[in-house]
């Protein structure tokens, strides 16, 4: 097999599959962390409608009238007033290069997250840093704990690890997974902190803590325990749905066994998002799982850990959450959909109303390419070099270009002619690959992984000041809903990736609602509304409703306000009503 003829998934998604390009079609490669299969999100990757010509004002023009359009743009426009809004749809480390632009001419950048930054924000605060569990790890696990993770969905490559393992799935939603788990808790959504703390409560009360762990790593438990011991057992049991025996099973499943807690993003969709993986983390802190082999919570790691970026990103910066776009006169809005991604959609669509100039970077046509004023085709990962790495395992994945197209520009081209135009330092691409390329090293196993990362992260401590683990000393208390609402749930569905490829048109809810499939609802918040189509389903609680993340519309119900730590969306928060 030619070196040539191997890439890379472009797609912001845990797997980071590797590809093989051949006869004008992708296939999987066999071998590593792909095993021989592509997921739903990549095979529809090829037959979504792309933006194949620039244009400006609605006329198609050609590329170098963009080129020069975005020229004047730029420098019409004082620096300040210009905002760059990049997203994070197609996933390499080249991408950065239109910030380094950016950040040299003096415009103005994003910071936060709209997809996991409460929970890694929770996690550094615990830890210390946030590392990868890599997949070659649960491999090894005795047990696996899906907590607010549906791997058929969003980790499909996960799957063949964990045969012949136990399996334990936390989620208010009755997955493919939590129909076949050893043991399924259909929690309530919001309430996963204080399963959390019983969990720990009840690991201290069996007398099942790995002692010498904490004694070397975690000295502050006995308080932490303390605060466990606030948290009311019956009353709470009862509200967010668990049964005593439960917990009880789930002990019995994990004390003394390899227990991998594998946690998706759902969980901290909230304001107190930082806390919910903190206290998932101090449960597996109290069983001392991050000193086994095959042991750990897993939730997204810092793709770019050991990896120094080669761009200058250093900038003024303004939240990706809540972007106030009408204080710009030009927006560059590059591989991102804020006006179906970002959070309170009225408030986005209205701000980016009164912007001047709205520049559109990227692969498909959606409701941002539609309003804007000059769109720019990119150049998808066929078409291009780049180097990836991932939140989910530690290869550093080489994106050879493989073929030529007349469409789009690629990221790095883009960047070489702004920086030529306005006279800022650029290296060449190649110098730039083989920078991040660097960086990897030849595994045992024959793959290329980032060098100095820990196979078994933290088993020698946390990355804290002392090397212990910093537990909760607070957590918030939870108002509960009235009864014509209902907690709105914003998973990944298995057709489409954020706002990308086969978008849904449904809301799902349960059965004893009364509703018929196909019946139009209103469904409205504190910040909107939005119609859909009844889609039945008995996998969901009766006090709960699911919008697919990606889904027309979904936007106008979710608020723009902020986590309390992380800078994140809070895509949960907010209880919803139905109505026909």
């Amino acid at each position: 097999m030619k070196s040539s003829s191997i890439t890379a998934c472009p797609l912001d998604c845990y797997d980071a599959c590797g590809i093989i390009y051949d006869d004008a079609k992708i296939k999987p490669m066999k071998e590593g962390y792909t095993n021989g299969f592509l997921c739903p999100h990549l095979n529809h990757y090829l037959d979504t409608k792309r933006v194949e010509s620039p244009r400006y004002k609605g006329e198609n023009i050609s590329m170098q009238e963009a080129l020069d359009k975005l020229k004047e743009i730029l420098s019409s426009s004082l620096k300040s007033d210009i905002l760059h809004y990049r997203g994070s749809g197609n996933f390499a480390l080249m991408q950065e290069v239109t910030d380094h632009f950016f950040a040299n001419f003096g415009a103005v950048l994003t910071d936060g997250s709209l997809c996991d930054g409460a929970g890694e924000a929770g996690i550094i605060n615990g830890r210390g840093s946030n590392k990868n569990m890599p997949l070659s790890e649960i491999a090894k696990s005795d047990v696996v704990i899906f907590w607010g993770r549906n791997p058929h969905v969003t980790s499909s490559h996960i799957l063949p690890l964990i045969k012949d393992k136990k399996v334990i799935v936390i989620d208010p939603v009755a997955t493919k997974i939590a129909r076949s788990a050893d043991i399924f808790v259909q929690i309530k959504p919001h309430t996963d902190i204080f399963l959390a703390l019983l969990l720990t409560r009840f690991v201290y009360i069996n007398d099942s803590l790995d002692e010498l762990f904490i004694e070397k790593y975690a000295s502050e438990f006995e308080d932490y325990y303390e605060l466990t011991q606030g948290v009311r057992i019956k009353a709470t049991l009862e509200n967010i749905g668990v049964s005593l025996g439960q917990i009880g099973d789930m002990l019995e499943l994990c004390i003394n066994r390899k227990v991998a807690i594998v946690c998706g993003v759902g969980v901290q969709k909230y304001r107190d998002g930082a806390d919910v993986l903190r206290a998932i983390d101090a449960f597996g802190v109290s069983l001392g799982l991050f000193a086994k082999e095959g042991s750990g919570v897993a939730y997204l790691g810092n793709s770019k850990e050991n990896i120094e970026s080669a761009f200058t990103t250093k900038a003024k910066r303004v939240s990706k959450v809540n972007t106030k776009f009408d204080e710009f006169a030009t927006v560059f809005i590059q591989g991102a959909n804020p006006l179906a991604q970002m959070p309170d959609s009225s408030r986005v669509q209205n701000a980016i109303q009164k912007t001047e100039n709205v520049i559109y970077f990227g692969l498909y046509e959606n409701e941002t390419s539609e309003i804007a004023d000059l769109v720019i085709p990119a150049k998808n990962f066929l078409e291009k070099n780049d180097v990836r790495s991932s939140y989910s395992h530690n290869g550093l994945l080489v994106m050879n270009k493989q073929i030529e197209s007349e469409i789009g520009i690629s990221e790095y081209d883009l960047a070489a002619y702004l920086c030529a135009e306005f006279d800022i330092a650029l290296k060449s691409e190649s110098e730039y690959l083989q920078h991040y390329k660097n960086f990897g090293v030849r595994h045992i196993d024959g793959s290329v992984q980032v060098e100095g990362r820990n196979v078994e992260p933290y088993k020698n401590g946390f990355d804290t000041d002392d090397g212990e683990f910093v537990f909760l000393e607070e957590f918030e208390t939870q108002q509960n809903s009235s009864d014509d609402e209902f907690y709105l749930i914003t998973p990944k569905s298995s057709s489409s990736l954020n706002s990308q490829f086969k978008r849904s048109q449904e809301v799902l809810i349960h059965p004893s609602l009364g509703y018929d499939d196909g019946e139009m609802l209103c469904i409205s918040s504190d910040n909107g509304e939005v119609s859909l189509r009844v889609k039945n389903s008995d996998a969901l609680r009766k006090d709960t409703i699911v919008i697919y993340s990606g889904t027309k519309g979904i936007n106008n119900l979710t608020s723009s306000k902020h986590s309390y730590e992380g800078k994140n969306a809070v895509y949960q928060e907010n209880r919803v009503k139905i109505k026909k």
